[in-house]
């Protein structure tokens, strides 16, 4: 039995590789796709979401646009990783979509999606939570329809957009408390702790492009990302974050969580944004957050490999 997902992005390099990965799954059914803005803007995010389904051969899927901006205070959109245009500036060698954006909005799509699932439905948001915020405050009673989110956002130990907080969280803190803190639907999250670790090198890359016209197109989108990883990291590679959390949506377990009382800094000093994890051994609060921070990182990277080496199948 295959599961439902949907994936609510903002691509974004490493959410391409995502889309890649849940399209290569045969253990899921991929049954909608909904943008957010993020990494660059709504209408790039949709465009670049649309034309990674034609090359993926998933112009099937329908695409719900969602939010233009956070729950309350305007984001600055400040990330640069991904290009002007999200995909290092190459998304226009992307074939052209056949079809453009569902007629529903991103809500009303999550929800239609829901109440037809005949079976609890995994949603990966892997961009700012805004779309998944103001789905369960205006539907609460679709809560038992998700299966499971894994969420990709957060740091544990810092952050990538100021000293403490994550691109995802700090791009909505009131949109990520919500979801994260307030709600109770079942949530695994995948840090960016772990994903760091979980960074693929240059020659990966070299591999994975010559397994077929797909993966190279694939690879091809990745210049200005790799560069800005390289200075990240001290080493020839990147980190494909949001890979790692659609891993853990097709392969319950591939990651090792562990329940923690959370919280998202929604001040405005200099840890807006930030994720505060409760790590004591003795603490009176609930546990309700299960928190990826391990992983056989050779067996992930192989499984990634595997995933993707398999769109040589695929359209392109």
């Amino acid at each position: 039995m295959r599961t439902p997902l949907i994936i609510d992005t903002d691509p974004g390099v490493d959410d391409a590789f995502a889309l890649a990965v849940a399209a290569a799954s045969p253990e899921v059914e991929l049954i909608g796709v909904t943008t957010v803005f993020g990494n660059v803007s709504l209408e790039n995010t949709t465009r670049n979401a649309l034309r990674l389904l034609a090359l993926l051969g998933r112009d099937d899927v329908p695409v719900g646009v969602g939010a233009s901006r956070p729950l309350v205070h305007p984001h600055p959109h400040l990330s640069s990783a991904h290009g002007s245009d999200g995909l290092s500036g190459y998304a226009d060698t992307l074939p052209e979509a056949t079809r453009g954006p569902d007629a529903r909005d991103a809500v009303t799509l999550l929800r239609e999606l829901l109440e037809q699932a005949a079976r609890p439905v995994t949603i990966v948001p892997i961009g700012p939570l805004t779309n998944i915020a103001l789905l369960l405050a205006a539907h609460p009673d679709l809560k038992p329809k998700i299966g499971r989110l894994v969420v990709m956002g957060g740091g544990v130990g810092g952050g990538n957009v100021t000293a403490t907080a994550e691109f995802n969280v700090w791009s909505d803190p009131e949109a990520a408390r919500r979801v994260l803190v307030e709600e109770d639907v079942p949530t695994t999250l995948v840090p960016m702790d772990l994903t760091r670790r979980c960074a693929v090198s240059a020659e990966w890359l070299d591999a994975l492009a010559k397994t077929s016209a797909v993966a190279a197109t694939l690879v091809g989108l990745t210049p200005s990302y790799l560069e800005t990883y390289r200075r990240f990291l001290g080493w020839d590679g990147m980190a494909v974050h949001d890979a790692v959390a659609v891993a853990e949506a097709v392969r319950p377990g591939i990651l090792s969580g562990t329940p923690f009382p959370v919280d998202v800094d929604c001040s405005f000093g200099p840890n807006r944004g930030a994720l505060v994890v409760d790590q004591r051994l003795e603490v009176d609060a609930p546990k309700t957050l299960d928190i990826t921070m391990d992983a056989d990182l050779d067996g992930l990277r192989a499984f990634l490999f595997e995933r993707l080496a398999g769109l040589a199948g695929l359209a392109g």
